[in-house]
């Protein structure tokens, strides 16, 4: 990547230790970006990424938890086109009661081309 990137980073509570596990693989190209996270998960993904990388400074934006709000915060800065990209780490079997919100949130990454498909393993 030629530039620093805002790189927004969300997982449902079933994938949150498979985000962990993600980012701290990911540290050293993660922690040279701006990242934004919702909730639960961004302070787990700031955690990680110190033990990791205790040497560098996280700048992390922490919005409010998805089903508080946190997933239209992220939905409003990507139509703003301040994310760059999107990594979100999804349970497809479980029913999210905020199922509404994290529809729009994936529709809005699909039409602004910025929802990355990750492989955990």
């Amino acid at each position: 990547m030629d530039r620093k990137k805002t790189i927004a980073l969300v997982a449902h509570d079933s994938m949150k230790e498979d985000m962990v596990k993600w980012v701290k693989k990911n540290a050293d190209n993660l922690c040279v970006h701006d990242l934004v996270c919702t909730g639960t998960t961004g302070k787990m993904v700031k955690e990680a990424l110190e033990k990791e990388r205790p040497d560098v400074k996280i700048n992390m934006t922490l919005l409010k938890s998805g089903p508080l709000g946190g997933d239209q915060q992220l939905g409003s800065m990507i139509a703003g086109e301040q994310i760059d990209f999107l990594v979100f780490l999804t349970d497809p079997m479980s029913a999210q009661h905020h199922d509404v919100d994290v529809k729009a949130l994936i529709r809005v990454a699909v039409i602004y081309n910025i929802l990355m498909a990750c492989n955990l393993t």
